[in-house]
């Protein structure tokens, strides 16, 4: 039995439900691409998606490398209080499997940041992890750590999906994988790391995140990445970016234009 949840929408309006008890069988079991009249969607709508950074020594080594203000990486990865920051609310910037995510006009330098994302239950207790993509303007944040909402914060900037997964021992690391295809098909990049790499564990950054902060049951938190392009490779629309984590799946996301996206007013998964 297949206990990936998903959500959708179909004939009946939407629905939730667990891979094995979906009505009709996906097109692709890492995917789970869902053939018409059904559509994939989010597999949760977090009323808050938070994020924290730097938590692997590649993050760290990446964002001192574009940075005009190198120490305050080396301090935040060393530190007890890790960097959390808001990046979406209302699910207005945050989009499900298969929807594009966006890259700003005003950056040269746009990346994909794969993630292990906590779904987080009543008073921030772990209840599930599915697979986040924190896309990110290196130029912007690297020019300033003070632009970081406008690095991070932006129509289509996050996506979630494509399933939720329970795990029965969190102690497990997973592993993530990144490809990034180009307009042809042809793979322009690719990478992959664990969450053992990790310098900090989920229930620390949970706890921090909840510190004296009313964060709303069934939002989400992204853990860092671990795995960064090179210095010369930049997102453009057209472009396909996949994420697969064995055991939850495969989100894939089209690249498109952040202020086309923002034009459409779009408010949620």
């Amino acid at each position: 039995m297949d206990g990936r949840r998903v959500r959708f929408r179909g004939p009946e309006g939407l629905g939730t439900a667990t891979v094995s008890e979906l009505p009709i069988a996906p097109l692709d079991a890492d995917t789970l691409e869902l053939p018409e009249p059904y559509v994939l969607l989010a597999p949760v709508e977090p009323p808050e998606v938070w994020c924290a950074g730097v938590t692997y020594e590649r993050s760290r080594d990446a964002r001192i490398e574009e940075s005009t203000v190198k120490d305050v990486y080396s301090l935040v990865y060393d530190a007890d209080r890790p960097e959390l920051f808001l990046k979406d609310a209302a699910c207005r910037r945050t989009v499900g499997p298969g929807e594009p995510i966006g890259v700003r006009a005003d950056s040269a330098w746009n990346v994909p940041e794969p993630e292990i994302a906590l779904v987080l239950g009543d008073g921030g207790a772990l209840a599930g992890v599915t697979i986040g993509n924190d896309v990110s303007s290196r130029d912007i944040e690297g020019a300033n750590p003070l632009y970081l909402p406008q690095a991070k914060v932006y129509a289509g900037a996050c996506a979630l999906g494509p399933a939720v997964l329970a795990p029965d021992d969190w102690s497990i690391p997973f592993e993530i994988r990144l490809r990034i295809l180009d307009a042809g098909g042809g793979v322009a990049f690719a990478g992959e790391t664990s969450t053992a790499r990790m310098t900090r564990s989920f229930e620390e950054l949970t706890d921090w995140l909840l510190r004296d902060n009313p964060v709303p049951a069934g939002s989400v938190l992204l853990t860092g990445t671990g795995v960064v392009p090179p210095d010369d490779f930049t997102l453009e629309p057209g472009q396909v970016v996949e994420i697969t984590v064995p055991g939850i799946g495969t989100l894939r996301n089209p690249v498109g234009r952040a202020a086309d996206l923002a034009s459409t007013g779009r408010s949620g998964p």
